[in-house]
């Protein structure tokens, strides 16, 4: 799996405006619904903000991986956030949030979402990765950035 088979470069968002959690997250549904991925951003809204009560996802290090499975899509989906003022997303670590992948997948999906967090989490855990990320200008150079390092990942496991 390539992180580009659910992340599309219109889906990701450079200069984040939200400063809570849903903002945010909100944020990041509208710019789904926008491009017709998903049909009702605040039903899904809720679905994601009812995980995030089971443990926060942001994981720490300026880094949030919220997830959830609906039956508004038919395939996995994704979206990223980067946001230059940060985020209070109630981190493990206290720590304001940066970036944040938005994962959605089908609610019959069982392996495939975990396959993409497991992905994620290994491209987040390169510290030049996430200064690189977080100092994109532009969704293009965003994705041109996630493509290439998932290439280089892909090709050491």
């Amino acid at each position: 799996m390539k992180i580009i088979d659910f992340l599309k470069e219109e889906s990701v968002l450079i200069n984040l405006q939200g400063k809570t959690k849903r903002e945010a997250l909100s944020e990041l549904l509208n710019v789904l619904k926008s491009k017709n991925y998903i049909k009702n951003s605040s039903e899904i809204l809720d679905i994601v903000l009812e995980r995030e009560k089971l443990g926060s996802t942001g994981i720490g290090q300026g880094i949030a991986v919220p997830h959830a499975k609906t039956d508004q899509i038919e395939k996995l989906v994704g979206a990223v956030g980067i946001s230059d003022n940060g985020v209070s997303f109630d981190s493990l670590d206290g720590e304001p949030v940066n970036i944040i992948f938005l994962i959605l997948a089908p609610t019959k999906s069982i392996g495939e979402h975990l396959k993409a967090l497991a992905k994620i989490a290994r491209l987040l855990k390169n510290r030049t990765f996430r200064t690189a990320l977080r100092n994109s200008k532009t969704a293009s150079e965003a994705m041109q950035i996630i493509i290439e390092d998932d290439e280089k990942l892909s090709s050491t496991t």
